[in-house]
C-alpha cells in the first residue's frame, strides 16, 4: 500500500555515524523515497553521529543509559519524545543496545536494523572478523526487521560482498559499508512508499 504523507524517520547510532550520514546524503539527493528524518537518537552523547546530526540540522535526543534506573525506564523516555515527534521508522544505525519490549512493542514491525553479514550467518558483533576467520569467499550485509533477538529478525534485502584472499579487516570493512550505505538507504525509500509486505517471516519488497 502506497503511501501518501511523508515517512517521519528517527535513525538510531551510537558511534561514527556513517550510516546515518549516508541517508542525510541520500535525503539531499532525492534517493530516499518520501523518508524525512526528523529525529536522532543516541545512546552516547559523545559520539561523532551526534555532531553530524547537528551539523545536519536534524533534532536529536542524546540520553545516557546509566542515568535512568533501568533499561525499561530508558527507553520509555525515548518512546514518549518518538510518539511526541509522530516517528514512522525507526532505523538503526550502528545502535549498539538490544532492543526491549518496551521500545519494541509499540513500533513492532517498524523498526529496521543494519547488519555486516549475509545473515543468519555471523550475527552479533564482529561480523567481518568472524566471516574473515571462518574462511567464506562471500559475506555482505542485511537489513531485517528488529525483533526480540539479535540479528534475528525477518530479512528484507541483502547483497553479498565477495571476500578476497588480500583481504584483511579493514578492506574487507570498506567494501561492505559501501553496500551497506547503498541497500540502507534503497530499503529505506522502499519503506516509505509502501512497497515493503511482511508476510510472517518473508518480506516482499518487488526488487531492491
Amino acid at each position: 500500500m502506497s503511501r501518501e504523507a511523508p515517512a517521519r524517520i528517527a535513525v538510531f547510532a551510537s558511534g561514527q555515524g556513517s550510516n546515518f550520514t549516508a541517508l542525510l546524503e541520500a535525503e539531499r539527493e532525492g534517493r530516499l523515497g518520501k523518508a524525512r528524518i526528523v529525529l536522532f537518537v543516541s545512546d552516547r552523547p559523545e559520539a561523532p553521529a551526534g555532531r553530524r546530526a547537528e551539523e545536519a540540522g536534524v533534532p536529536t535526543l542524546l540520553l545516557r543509559p546509566k542515568d535512568f534506573s533501568d533499561r525499561g525506564e530508558y527507553e520509555a523516555a525515548i518512546v514518549e519524545e518518538l510518539q511526541r515527534q509522530g516517528i514512522d521508522l525507526i532505523v538503526l544505525a550502528g545502535y549498539m543496545r538490544l532492543i526491549t519490549p518496551v521500545l519494541l512493542s509499540p513500533f513492532a514491525g517498524r523498526i529496521l536494523n543494519i547488519h555486516p553479514s549475509l545473515l543468519p550467518a555471523f550475527p552479533g558483533k564482529d561480523a567481518i572478523g568472524q566471516a574473515l576467520a571462518y574462511g567464506v569467499k562471500l559475506t555482505g550485509v542485511t537489513v531485517h526487521i528488529v525483533d526480540g533477538g539479535m540479528d534475528t529478525g525477518p530479512v528484507v534485502a541483502q547483497r553479498a560482498v565477495e571476500v578476497l584472499e588480500t583481504d584483511d579487516a579493514a578492506s574487507l570493512a570498506q567494501r561492505i559499508h559501501a553496500a551497506e550505505h547503498e541497500l540502507y538507504a534503497k530499503v529505506v525509500a522502499a519503506w516509505s512508499e509502501g512497497r515493503i509486505e511482511l508476510d510472517g517471516r518473508q518480506a516482499k519488497t518487488g526488487g531492491l
